[in-house]
């Protein structure tokens, strides 16, 4: 008898609390005592926490089961970032929520390139004043999932399967932005909103885009005669409707060739920005300093004056594009940078 046990998505919705918990978990467990033991870890999972934290701990552990790696080690090391009690008071439940967002050592790597976004997208860093739906770059599951090939194994299979979409960004020649397609489509039904008023004739042009060229063009870019052949299955398409997609941010013309068009994320100059001078601020930090290193416990507490991003954001990014590398040492994580 195969000794492969499925526990079933279970939906936990707490009285006081504002936690909603969904976990689906498949694992190959040694005996009946393993699965007790990971139902009993799932209930202490369901604690008043905020949603935050506790999906990363859930998608961690979802990981781990799902390849096999879910020991009794991690999974006790789990355990131990899971607090107690609720009892506490108030004021001290809200201090720490406060600073509720866990160390980047405790979840810089993954073995899966769905659960390492998953977990991005919760941790992308809240920025006032900038309208943005979450989005992770390519160099920051390099630096997550050890294995370059199965990122892009993965990501092109994702990609295929209509889940996430790629985009080219004019930061770096090899930076790529991914996106969940549910979050895209949110991303342009705001800027839409936004525009309501100016050209109301012409905004057939977004559902067209919606359904007929996202559907079915899921590369980075675009060509001119293409794009207007899969908008004409919506209607007539004019020179203004290609100005508007433009104007949203949802087209950027290629440098190199005018006739072609990259796919863009609205709203995201701003950001863009605050990446490569986010960048800089970290590299010249790190280069000040003596042997050019940092503990990682004292870099992530640092704050950027130069991005709205968050440390995390960026140091998952210099890493995975080799601009800093890590190692471990007795006192902990060390960020360094790359000689080369």
């Amino acid at each position: 008898m195969k000794r492969i046990y499925r526990l079933q998505s279970r939906v936990w919705r707490l009285r006081n609390s504002q936690t909603l918990v969904a976990l689906l978990l498949y694992g190959t467990m040694e005996n009946i005592f393993d699965i007790v033991k990971n139902i009993r870890l799932l209930v202490r999972l369901a604690l008043p926490l905020k949603l935050l934290r506790l999906e990363n701990l859930l998608l961690e552990l979802a990981s781990q089961i799902m390849h096999g790696v879910g020991t009794r080690k991690s999974q006790a090391q789990l355990m131990d970032n899971i607090p107690e009690s609720s009892s506490k008071g108030t004021k001290r439940r809200r201090d720490e929520d406060s600073d509720n967002t866990s160390s980047l050592k405790d979840d810089l790597t993954f073995t899966d390139t769905l659960v390492a976004l998953r977990i991005m997208r919760a941790q992308f860093p809240h920025i006032h004043k900038v309208s943005v739906e979450p989005f992770m770059l390519k160099s920051q599951l390099y630096s997550s999932v050890k294995d370059r090939t199965q990122v892009d194994r993965e990501l092109e299979s994702l990609r295929r399967d209509k889940v996430l979409r790629l985009f080219k960004l004019n930061t770096g020649q090899d930076d790529h932005a991914v996106m969940f397609l549910d979050d895209y489509l949110n991303q342009i039904d705001h800027v839409v909103k936004k525009m309501e008023g100016k050209k109301e004739g012409e905004y057939d042009v977004f559902g067209w885009f919606k359904t007929h060229v996202l559907d079915s063009k899921l590369e980075t870019g675009i060509e001119h005669q293409e794009l207007c052949s899969l908008l004409s299955l919506g209607g007539k398409v004019k020179d203004s409707h290609i100005s508007l997609l433009i104007n949203a941010g949802i087209l950027t013309r290629q440098l190199i060739d005018p006739n072609m068009y990259w796919f863009a994320i609205p709203n995201i100059g701003s950001l863009l920005k605050g990446l490569v001078q986010g960048r800089k601020e970290i590299i010249s930090l790190l280069s000040r300093r003596r042997y050019k290193e940092m503990m990682l416990a004292s870099l992530e507490k640092k704050h950027l004056r130069m991005s709205p991003l968050d440390m995390r954001f960026h140091l998952r990014d210099l890493i995975g594009s080799g601009h800093l590398r890590t190692d471990q040492t007795p006192t902990g994580l060390i960020i360094r940078v790359s000689k080369d």
